[in-house]
């Protein structure tokens, strides 16, 4: 029985389940957990109604933490939204905060599976919420740069005429304004993106994708398609055993770390990172990226 639980029924929350109940996936129990239980009831409601033509047929319930102890997964998306203005990072404090006491009720329930962060600032929190729950930090792993990457396939793929499934290309560190593309190992097919963009068309896309969230937010108000697919491929990932590389919020045992890297991801989670060559401003610029974290951790403190 794989059981999922998510703890926020924000947007970003809800927007995973709907994008859950929207294929075939190996979830068979879904369980809502939201500091207003009424909210995570309405939804667990509203849920129900697409059970008689969505692919999916799990049982999607009101939950609470003790529900944790035989989840195979647990995906928290609860906190502070960024609003127009704000950076991700300019939200670690208040989600620290909020961060550490959902933390410590899961695993006061004897939770032993995989902990999935969605949190902004990204890898701080996943950071933090590895240090708060004492798993191996194989199996505590953020969303890093998996939106970012599908940002960038798009926009990629629409700039030169390609579906972006055949665009092999990662964002790498920072779920932030520090992330970056690295261009060397970008490919379509398997053909290298430098045949097909120029210098000044790379410097676009890359400033556009890192953009976007803040467009998407100053038109909107928030995002949450995005991230909701996202969340739902790591999940499938994750309970088929696919061993898929994606480019997740992960540990850099060297570093002390975590950032978005390409890693292998399975039924235990994270079960190595890839060995990719950078360039030597690639390298330069993933050291920048780690130092914004660093700043971040302390930020938290």
């Amino acid at each position: 029985m794989e059981r999922v639980v998510i703890i926020g029924t924000g947007n970003v929350g809800m927007s995973y389940a709907f994008s859950l109940l929207n294929q075939r996936t190996e979830v068979d129990e879904l369980f809502l957990i939201d500091r207003t239980r009424e909210k995570a009831a309405g939804e667990a409601l509203d849920l129900h109604s697409t059970l008689g033509y969505s692919p999916s047929n799990m049982r999607i319930r009101l939950g609470k933490y003790s529900d944790c102890k035989d989840a195979n997964l647990v995906v928290i998306t609860a906190g502070a939204p960024q609003a127009q203005g704000e950076t991700r990072m300019d939200l670690v404090k208040k989600n620290a905060a909020i961060l550490q006491p959902m933390i410590e009720q899961v695993m006061a329930s004897g939770f032993n599976g995989i902990l999935l962060m969605v949190t902004n600032p990204l890898d701080v929190m996943t950071q933090l919420a590895w240090k708060y729950s004492g798993l191996p930090h194989s199996k505590v792993i953020g969303t890093g740069t998996v939106l970012d990457s599908s940002r960038l396939k798009y926009t990629i793929g629409h700039q030169t005429k390609v579906d972006p499934k055949s665009v092999n290309a990662y964002v790498l560190g920072e779920h932030g304004d520090t992330s970056f593309v690295p261009w060397s190992l970008c490919s379509i097919g398997m053909q290298p993106a430098s045949d097909f963009l120029n210098d000044d068309q790379m410097t676009a896309i890359e400033d556009r994708v890192r953009a976007d969230a803040y467009e998407i937010i100053k038109r909107k108000g928030a995002t949450y398609y995005g991230i909701g697919i996202c969340l739902a491929r790591i999940t499938n990932a994750i309970l088929s055993n696919e061993r898929v590389v994606l480019p997740l919020s992960n540990y850099d045992s060297a570093e002390r770390l975590y950032y978005g890297y390409p890693c292998v991801v399975g039924r235990d989670g994270v079960e190595r990172r890839l060995d990719i060559k950078l360039s030597a401003l690639e390298r330069r610029k993933l050291a920048k990226s780690q130092e914004a974290i660093r700043t971040g951790l302390e930020a938290a403190k």
